[in-house]
């Protein structure tokens, strides 16, 4: 799977590339700090892993959606690593399964569904994926968007699997059987 294109919506989505990296680390990071969702805002430790593109390109499929026309930043839209389960960046996929972790959309691609083509590259993916039964993620209470997409997308919550990562911070997880 090298690239979607989506003619109906003037974006592609396809892997990162070394010169994006910077770029959606950036779109990820502003997207978890202009909605609120870090504790410590500017400060918060966390902001460094959501930068660091390249080591999550190391370690699992980064994917993007980039404008089909190009643009300002490289027409970076927004973008989402795929992980199978295993995998260094694996938070919540045990055997049989994969996840996506760090979806975000830059704020001017919001309304585009960008994030909702994201999410279904990275089901298609797990498809793919020899062995692969269920797609798992995380999310924060607070991203009632991403929810919708999830619920829209047949995802189901899945209370028992929920979890805390860091003392004060608790996530909920979703599942879809494919």
């Amino acid at each position: 799977m090298d690239q979607t294109t989506r003619p109906d919506t003037g974006f592609i989505i396809r892997a990162v590339e070394p010169a994006e990296y910077a770029v959606l680390g950036e779109i990820t990071a502003r997207a978890y700090l202009d909605d609120g969702l870090l504790d410590f805002g500017a400060d918060d430790p966390y902001l460094a892993r959501l930068r660091d593109v390249a080591g999550r390109a190391a370690g699992a499929e980064v994917l993007v959606a980039v404008d089909a026309g190009g643009g300002a930043g490289g027409g970076v839209l927004g973008g989402v690593a795929y992980v199978v389960a295993g995998s260094a960046w694996a938070e919540v996929a045990g055997d049989g399964e994969a996840e996506f972790r760090m979806l975000a959309v830059a704020s001017a691609a919001r309304g585009r569904g960008v994030g909702d083509a994201l999410v279904r590259e990275c089901v298609a993916r797990a498809r793919a994926t020899e062995g692969c039964v269920r797609v798992r993620l995380s999310t924060q209470k607070a991203m009632l968007g991403a929810h919708r997409i999830y619920e829209r997308l047949g995802f189901v919550r899945t209370p028992e699997r929920d979890w805390s990562p860091v003392p004060g911070l608790s996530l909920l997880t979703y599942s879809l059987e494919i």
